[in-house]
């Protein structure tokens, strides 16, 4: 099938700058290089960093690119910014858009993948003939969007990273038969270690990643550090930093909770860190606690914990509950303290239950392997 992916319109694929979708096409993409399923041309932003890609010379994937920041390409922006006044998107990404459509009328398409970008199907169901497929990483498809039965009638197939995504899309059609789950995959082998994890140390060391934000739910983390001062053999480290891929942004929120953190002893932070140094923190951990406030689409790094063979506390929200039910401790978001530290305490004086945990982990994490998200994504658009 000849296939074209319309990437977000902001970080370039392959994914040089990062990105959890951006990683997730990767994925699926390396899949059709090697099993070279499909004729598929990627539209994406440039970046200078994407000469050195060897993924680029692939003979099943083409790649297209959108120069975003050239004087150039900045005065047809501004030019488009005044001659479309009403975009579904920020101009930006519009502008993307508008420029992939001009490309993709060379070649016709079967099917194009929109990319967690549902609102570009308003402008190219004008414009191809096309299956169109939506690929939805996050809450962008329900009853309470413009145009939101417009962009669900555009589509031919909804590919959802969770179910409760698909519930989510299920607001506009209650019987809908569009909607196909496909939960994400990760790279199982930079997580996954050889040698079975031994106790090094005296205590419970706890593991938080992820963006130091307030949805992220380290505010509630900390407050119940705070109940468990009284037990310095509980500590805990914070990977992360305020934004994506920095330690430049330094917010009112972070800086808050630095100032709380001053009076725990057992707290540390390390900033932000690579893919690669968070695997080796996460080995030195025993146990993660990634007690997310909103209902996250799906939870990425909840699966990289179980894949390292983290015991794991997280909540009872979004689509993290259909991922590890049933292999960790799931707390409500009501009363979210007292909980964290309910759950706490019990994982750190029954280290026989962390055992039990990581290993049934490991083995639910099997089915979350890149491998078999690509075999599945690409079993899903027909």
């Amino acid at each position: 099938m000849k296939i074209a992916i319309l990437t977000s319109g902001i970080l370039p694929v392959p994914a040089v700058r990062g990105g959890a979708v951006e990683k997730l096409i990767d994925f699926y993409l390396e899949y059709n290089e090697q099993h070279r399923l499909h004729d598929i041309t990627v539209f994406s932003v440039w970046h200078p960093d994407l000469a050195r890609q060897r993924a680029l010379q692939s003979g099943a994937n083409r790649y297209v690119f959108v120069k975003m920041d050239t004087p150039w390409a900045k005065l047809k922006k501004k030019w488009f910014q005044l001659t479309h006044r009403h975009c579904y998107y920020h101009y930006s990404i519009e502008y993307f858009l508008n420029e992939a459509i001009r490309q993709m009328r060379k070649e016709q398409y079967e099917c194009i993948i929109l990319e967690n970008r549902p609102g570009f199907a308003l402008q190219l169901k004008e414009n191809t003939q096309a299956r169109l497929v939506y690929h939805l990483h996050n809450d962008f498809l329900n009853d309470s969007i413009p145009a939101h039965q417009s962009l669900y009638d555009a589509a031919w197939r909804i590919v959802t990273v969770s179910n409760f995504i698909a519930r989510r899309v299920k607001t506009i059609d209650h019987a809908d038969q569009k909607c196909v789950t496909v939960y994400n995959g990760i790279d199982l082998s930079s997580f996954q270690t050889t040698t079975q994890k031994t106790e090094q140390h005296e205590g419970t060391t706890l593991f938080f990643c992820g963006r130091l934000i307030p949805e992220k739910g380290i505010m509630p983390l900390l407050l119940a550090m705070e109940k468990l001062q009284q037990r310095p053999d509980i500590r805990l480290v914070i990977v992360g930093g305020a934004s994506l891929g920095s330690n430049d942004s330094a917010t009112p929120f972070l800086q808050e909770l630095k100032e709380k953190a001053k009076r725990l002893s057992s707290v540390s932070f390390t900033g932000y860190v690579t893919h690669q140094e968070m695997a080796s923190i996460m080995h030195e951990a025993d146990v993660a606690v990634l007690p997310s406030l909103w209902d996250e689409p799906f939870g990425l790094t909840v699966v990289e914990a179980m894949a390292t063979g983290l015991p794991l506390i997280t909540t009872r929200c979004g689509g993290i509950t259909e991922i590890c039910e049933g292999v960790a401790t799931l707390v409500d978001r009501e009363a979210i303290v007292d909980n964290l530290v309910a759950a706490i305490l019990d994982l750190h004086e029954h280290p026989e239950k962390r055992r039990a945990m990581a290993l049934a982990a490991q083995e639910r994490v099997k089915q979350f392997d890149k491998a078999v998200y690509a075999k599945k994504f690409f079993e899903a658009i027909g």
